[in-house]
């Protein structure tokens, strides 16, 4: 099995907007079973919306206004990169956080392209797998990743070929520790970290205090007017948070 380490950039941006923010760059490389980088793959996307880039990007990735504006559009780079994926008979890819396969799957999506293939492909949370392996619980950078681990980081930090390099550092560095039952594939998220988090705090303060928790508790008093449980999705999403850690304190 071939691993993939994947990493994307993104036109994000500083101020309000209902327009979706857009893939601007996929750079990815590809480890071999003894993981050596046999193939890397790197491609500009000129986005629908907000093709102009603003100053905070352009600052943050070094990326010019001239290379997006010779890109392919994101259907042309994505049908590419899949072709590049599909060179391997198997492989999983490796992420840091889940928010690149997201932002793949959301441009797919909004762009009307089938996302099946997205949907099916394993792929590993490496940051998740770097903070079992430092019992840590506060997520870090794959720069502060490569310090702590004393290798020093080649390339620019905010171009994605050379994130998904440095990336694949870390991974060679703790493979023997990674628990590979993890591997994952993607699923729609509702709610954020945050808004989980709360519900996990709450059921740990009510429990402190000598409480039973339940799930109309919770609501009424931790989340009402902080957390918006209007679309059912989110609240159904929360509610099985909450029986989650619910079932924690009983194991």
């Amino acid at each position: 099995m071939d691993y993939v380490v994947l990493d994307i950039e993104f036109n994000g941006r500083k101020f309000a907007s209902d327009l979706p923010m857009e893939v601007i760059e996929i750079g990815a490389v590809r480890l071999n079973p003894a993981l050596e980088i046999t193939d890397r793959f790197s491609s500009m996307i000129k986005p629908v919306y907000f093709a102009k880039l603003n100053s905070f990007i352009k600052k943050k990735t070094g990326i010019a206004q001239e290379e997006i504006d010779r890109a392919d559009g994101f259907p042309k780079v994505i049908a590419d990169f899949v072709s590049w994926l599909k060179r391997s008979e198997s492989f999983v890819l490796l992420t840091w956080g889940g928010e690149d396969l997201k932002r793949i799957v959301f441009d797919t999506r909004m762009h009307k392209l089938d996302d099946a293939f997205w949907m099916a492909v394993p792929y590993y949370d490496l940051l998740k797998g770097y903070l079992r392996y430092k019992k840590a619980a506060n997520d870090v950078s794959v720069e502060a990743a490569l310090a702590e681990l004393g290798i020093e980081a080649e390339g620019s930090a905010h171009r994605a070929l050379d994130d998904a390099r440095m990336t694949a550092e870390v991974f060679r560095s703790i493979f023997d520790s990674l628990d590979w039952e993890r591997i994952q594939h993607y699923k729609d998220t509702f709610s954020n970290a945050k808004e989980r988090r709360m519900v996990k705090s709450a059921v740990r303060t009510l429990t402190a205090r000598k409480a039973v928790p339940k799930w109309e508790t919770v609501v009424g008093q931790f989340l009402e007017g902080k957390v918006d449980l209007s679309d059912p999705r989110k609240a159904a999403e929360l509610q099985e948070v909450f029986e989650a850690e619910m079932s924690k304190g009983k194991g």
